[in-house]
């Protein structure tokens, strides 16, 4: 399986955070909560499209960022103990059933990590807002006659 697309796809995930955050903190409040329903939008319907996918794979979707850093741990060892096990070994069915399972579990890391990026951008914008937001209150009650 090529993952080039997919962690293309993930990079512009990246990028799009990227130039929303920066972009965000030269705007006005109300362009940055229209950025942040947009982030939280996009955040939902990458949910969703995990969710589907996980499904349609009848894969065992991992929502808790400690849960799938365990899996991975365990899933590194058992690879390694396959790879001991089988040092020597030509089994070629057995060998495109491990990378089959290898590249689920590419794929749903990197469904994970596109989420997560949505997510992070939702937070950045939220951060921003509210920043802004306090600022706007700050100048207003300074501009206050006293």
């Amino acid at each position: 399986m090529d993952f080039s697309t997919e962690l293309d796809s993930l990079q512009q995930h990246l990028t799009d955070a990227r130039t929303a955050a920066k972009t965000a903190t030269t705007e006005t409040t109300d362009k940055i909560r229209q950025r942040l329903d947009k982030a939280q939008v996009d955040l939902n319907q990458s949910a969703k499209e995990a969710k589907e996918k996980a499904d349609q794979q009848a894969s065992d979707a991992r929502n808790k960022w400690a849960q799938m850093k365990a899996d991975a741990a365990a899933r590194m060892n058992e690879a390694k103990a396959r790879v001991d096990k089988r040092a020597g070994e030509i089994d070629a069915a057995a060998a495109a059933a491990d990378a089959d399972w290898a590249e689920a579990d590419a794929v749903d890391a990197i469904d994970f990590a596109a989420m997560a990026i949505d997510s992070a951008r939702g937070a950045v914008l939220s951060a921003i807002l509210t920043r802004a937001e306090a600022n706007e209150r700050a100048a207003a009650a300074a501009a206050k006659p006293g």
